[in-house]
């Protein structure tokens, strides 16, 4: 899971900071940003030595992703809209909400902690990301984005006390997590804001 996610966020951000056209220095910071950062913050939250720090093959992982970015933007017109892209992100999404919940369970955190944990994984590394790339990370305002990390968390935690295997409930963590986020692209699903719900006076 951690594997997947690593390439696929690292693609995911060096596609955006391609469409902001930084240079090559910059598209590797923004990707290796967004692939490691909600790794990183989740092993110091469960006070242990990030993984990035520890194994090569975790930056090699992320340069792998940096460089099929490069090679889609030759390719492609617009790679950070592009159908690849979109599906990267949905699957890097999944693999990180499910890794971050077994790592949150491995240290017998509450349920909270586990969401949390696992939402922070998964979207940590776009919100790092987004700041790089000089704007407001988008998962405050707007898609239906984090909330489908949280949905895949909570399945996981649900899983779990009910007694399933621990590689069944990070199936169904995966599945949620993916599911939900390519439904959300399809239909075009948003959270409302209190503009849209009409609770502000005017």
């Amino acid at each position: 899971m951690n594997t997947i996610g690593l390439v696929a966020f690292a693609l995911v951000g060096s596609s955006k900071a391609i469409r902001e056209e930084f240079d090559l220095f910059g598209i590797t910071v923004v990707g290796l940003a967004m692939a490691f950062a909600g790794g990183m913050t989740r092993d110091l939250l469960v006070n242990r030595i990030p993984l990035a720090l520890q194994l090569p093959l975790e930056i090699s992982l992320g340069l792998l992703g940096v460089s099929l970015a490069i090679m889609l933007s030759v390719i492609l017109p617009s790679p950070d809209t592009h159908p690849i892209t979109l599906a990267s992100d949905a699957i890097g999404l999944a693999a990180f909400t499910t890794t971050g919940a077994i790592v949150a369970t491995e240290v017998n955190v509450s349920v909270f902690g586990v969401v949390a944990i696992a939402t922070i994984n998964a979207v940590g590394g776009g919100a790092v990301a987004d700041i790089l790339l000089d704007r407001s990370p988008f998962i405050l305002f707007d898609d239906f984005y984090a909330s489908c990390a949280v949905l895949g968390g909570s399945a996981y935690w649900i899983m779990i006390r009910m007694g399933v295997a621990g590689s069944t409930a990070a199936v169904v963590c995966a599945v949620v997590t993916v599911g939900t986020r390519l439904a959300a692209v399809t239909y075009d699903w948003n959270l409302p804001t209190i503009q849209n719900l009409g609770l502000m006076s005017e």
